[in-house]
């Protein structure tokens, strides 16, 4: 179940960005940021913000209280948090590191996602003998990405939010497969 709902998610996230910007104009999954879709003032603020990143913010809450170890629960809710913020509040137009008191809590969500998963992934490392190495480039990857995508000019921001969220996405999925017994 936890398998099946985790890749629900997944997918319902990736079609859902893909969709919205495919809809949005002027959009670009290589320069903009996931949270532009749902920009404040955007025509498809609404519907982003309670279509897509509540309903996966939520699911992720829902995985992390179906998962075990604590871990892995906190790597769930750590993203869940970043989505269910975004859906609340919306970024400033063009997701700046600064900006409105919204755009600020906004950003402190993405902190938690971000930061708080890097964090969780190098405890992780820390627990395992073997794979370790495989936690840490995860996080490395995370923290590395977390600046990037800070820097509001960057041509390929959107690409390296892209990746960070396949990385999440994925470590998600591997304690999805191997609560199923599927290793």
């Amino acid at each position: 179940m936890l398998l099946l709902l985790t890749s629900f998610t997944a997918l319902y996230l990736f079609v859902g960005i893909f969709y919205f910007g495919r809809k949005k104009a002027n959009y670009s999954h290589l320069s903009d940021t996931i949270s532009e879709l749902g920009e404040i003032g955007s025509t498809l603020s609404r519907r982003v913000s309670y279509g897509l990143f509540l309903p996966v913010g939520l699911l992720l809450f829902l995985i992390a209280w179906l998962s075990s170890p604590m871990l892995w629960s906190a790597l769930a809710v750590c993203v869940g948090t970043g989505y269910a913020t975004a859906a609340f509040f919306p970024c400033d137009v063009g997701s700046p590191s600064s900006g409105s008191a919204r755009q600020q809590i906004h950003n402190l969500g993405g902190a938690i996602e971000y930061l708080g998963s890097a964090y969780i992934l190098f405890q992780f490392a820390n627990q395992t003998d073997a794979g370790g190495t495989f936690f840490r480039i995860g996080a490395i990857g995370i923290l590395v990405g977390t600046v990037l995508v800070a820097i509001a000019g960057l041509r390929l921001r959107g690409l390296v939010q892209l990746s960070m969220e396949v990385i999440l996405f994925g470590y998600l999925l591997t304690m999805a497969w191997g609560s199923a017994g599927l290793r």
